[in-house]
């Protein structure tokens, strides 16, 4: 005799709206969504007024909910953005040569205590691949949306636009299970400041010159800034390690205080196209490197 997995799943449909998630069914074992797509659409019932996708579609209405699950064994998706959720995806390394290479939760701990905050307490739900979902409530007043290894690697968010699934799916590679059962905490600040959408183009940095900075060592800040913006695709990673290890010697001598040249070459890199974290990595190892070997001034 089969097992009938709809009333498990019709559970966890309904448990996410009793708390506020809309939610959309998902094909039986899988990810994706299980409503027609517009090239499909009929025009009657829900589109007769035009076709309404997927988000606009997901609902906490426990009626519509037992009628679309009676259906079928559908896995549950939860709505993130009209859920008012920002969900940290927390993936693991996939594929070929993929063994040594760190998984999401090791680097957002590292991200975290790059920033000065141990990981937050949260709703956690384990993934079928063995990740994690983190859950926190999005601001109000802010649009955040999805994004991919913005964060750093195997890192991935969702929001406006973006779905999630629930706990109580099954897909072949296992179960989506709650592993933390706390609440849903607040987006902490700092984690707000990385996602928070980019404005438009910003108008060139002025920089704040101590009084003790050099100007020599001021002249090369600005040369070596001017240089990682215009660096062709391709190339700017490497120009900004280059850049980091020419100013190393004069934050080493004193000439320069080190956040300024931090802060001027992770917002030069970002706007050459280059992500946060890899700004940050390049910095950090480039600057360390050069203000450790340093010679001393006379013999430089």
């Amino acid at each position: 005799m089969t097992h009938d997995a709809r009333p498990a799943l019709l559970s966890a449909a309904l448990d996410a709206a009793a708390r506020g998630w809309p939610v959309i069914p998902l094909r039986p074992g899988g990810k994706r969504p299980a409503l027609h797509g517009e090239s499909s659409c009929t025009g009657r019932g829900e589109c007769a007024a035009g076709h309404r996708k997927w988000e606009q579609r997901a609902t906490t209405d426990p009626d519509r909910i037992r009628t679309a699950w009676a259906a079928g064994p559908f896995n549950v998706g939860i709505a993130t953005g009209p859920a008012g959720l920002l969900v940290v995806d927390l993936d693991v390394p996939k594929g070929k040569g993929s063994s040594d290479a760190p998984c999401g939760a090791t680097t957002f701990k590292a991200l975290c205590e790059r920033a000065g905050h141990a990981v937050p307490a949260t709703y956690r739900v384990r993934t079928a691949s063995g990740g994690a979902h983190l859950y926190f409530t999005a601001p109000d007043g802010v649009r955040l949306t999805n994004t991919q290894d913005l964060l750093g690697p195997h890192i991935d968010t969702r929001a406006g636009g973006g779905y999630v699934v629930a706990p109580g799916s099954t897909t072949n590679a296992g179960a989506y299970a709650v592993t933390d059962p706390a609440p849903v905490a607040p987006l902490p600040g700092w984690l707000l400041t990385l996602l928070r959408p980019a404005p438009g183009p910003a108008r060139p940095l002025t920089l704040a010159v101590p009084r003790n900075a050099s100007r020599c060592a001021t002249v090369a800040l600005e040369r070596e800034r001017a240089r990682i913006e215009q660096a062709p695709e391709g190339m700017r990673e490497r120009t900004l390690f280059e850049a980091a290890r020419a100013l190393g010697r004069f934050v080493a001598w004193g000439d320069i205080p080190r956040h300024m040249v931090e802060e001027a070459f992770q917002g030069a890199g970002e706007s050459a196209g280059l992500k946060p974290y890899e700004c940050r990595s390049t910095l950090r190892s480039a600057l360390n490197w050069s203000i450790r070997t340093a010679q001393p001034r006379e013999t430089a």
